[in-house]
């Protein structure tokens, strides 16, 4: 059964329309050299969002937390220090999922809802093999200024590795992966790249590259074997890995399409325009933003939940007579906080008056 729903919350997001129609259109064999052709344009447009060179652009084949589990297993060599910034859900499963690849993890913790302090972050250790931090904190709605981490990194005797989790913000608000110094990125397709869910956009610098784990405790995620099916070896030829989940690639790449064909700078204004019309209308309502003023995020929007009124009741009311889902918060804001999401096709000035009309008489504003 189809459901009209207008998904705002931090999870998959209405998906763009080229992207669902290709999703929908009959299957391509992963072998095929129609599809490996589709491939080869979906890593290019990838590095377009991306803001890269790296050769190494590919999607993984699973959601953004394998994203996240591949930047660690691939580089994480047994006892190095990892240093993490914490200011939200995503930044204490980067410690997790560190520590587990063998990193001694050092965690460096901020208010929920705060940006990264660069300065503490770089205080934390004065020899860290890896830095990690979250771009686009989906757990608070808040945004982090990795280029200045990245270029603060340079200050060390040898600069670690930038692992960034980029899974909110790309195709949404910009990310330079070259320009900012990331080493390692990692995102997902469900957000503002406006596809379904299924695989993570990856990339990996040269720099990094050549101080990954050669025999990482992972197969399937062991990206000295993925390149060569994705990218190809050094011989250009490639070699079989895995059966690619060939509509979501074909899905991903008519989403990538839609933003290289609109251009890149007017998806991240799209995006700006929403989040602040948004962000209007809610302070018209007399609601309380959550994230730090200065680094809130335009894609998504944290909101905290007016005293005496119960969260569940209204985001229940907007689902099932409004057809609009958005989402509670996370972690300790579980039940204080409405996190609502404008990505992808949904970043338009429709959707969010749509969505003040039903606030409004759902609050009785």
């Amino acid at each position: 059964m189809l459901i009209d729903r207008h998904l705002l919350g931090p999870g998959p997001a209405n998906t763009y329309p080229e992207a669902t129609s290709a999703l929908a259109a009959p299957l391509l064999g992963h072998l095929d050299p129609a599809f490996l052709t589709v491939l080869d344009e979906t890593c290019d447009r990838l590095r377009t969002v991306w803001q890269t060179d790296n050769r190494r652009t590919l999607p993984l084949s699973g959601t953004g937390s394998i994203g996240m589990e591949a930047a660690f297993a691939n580089f994480v060599h047994p006892g190095d220090v990892v240093v993490v910034a914490i200011n939200g859900l995503f930044g204490q499963r980067m410690a997790d999922v560190a520590g587990r690849y063998g990193g001694k993890v050092v965690t460096v913790e901020h208010e929920w809802g705060q940006p990264i302090d660069v300065e503490r972050v770089l205080a934390a250790h004065s020899n860290p093999a890896i830095v990690a931090a979250v771009h686009a904190e989906t757990s608070t709605g808040v945004e982090s200024d990795i280029g200045a981490l990245g270029a603060a990194l340079e200050r060390y005797d040898e600069r670690p590795l930038l692992v960034a989790d980029c899974v909110t913000s790309i195709g949404g608000i910009e990310v330079a992966a070259d320009d900012w110094g990331i080493d390692i990125g990692y995102a997902g397709t469900q957000k503002c790249l406006g596809v379904a869910p299924g695989l993570a956009p990856f990339t990996v610098s040269e720099r990094a590259w050549q101080r990954r784990v050669e025999n990482p405790p992972t197969w399937y995620l062991d990206l000295g074997m993925l390149g060569d099916y994705v990218t190809g070896n050094s011989s250009g030829g490639r070699t079989y890995h895995h059966t690619a989940p060939t509509a979501m690639v074909a899905s991903l790449h008519a989403g990538l399409g839609r933003i290289v064909e609109e251009g890149l700078p007017q998806v991240h204004a799209r995006h700006h325009e929403a989040g602040e019309m948004l962000r209007n209308g809610l302070d018209e309502l007399g609601l309380e933003l959550f994230a730090a003023a200065g680094h809130r995020l335009p894609e998504l929007t944290t909101v905290r939940v007016p005293e005496n009124v119960d969260s569940a009741e209204v985001r229940g009311r907007l689902l099932n007579e409004y057809g609009i889902e958005i989402g509670a918060g996370a972690g300790p804001y579980a039940k204080s906080v409405w996190r609502i999401g404008l990505m992808g096709h949904n970043a338009q000035p429709a959707t969010v008056a749509m969505l003040l009309g039903a606030f409004r008489q759902i609050l009785g504003k």
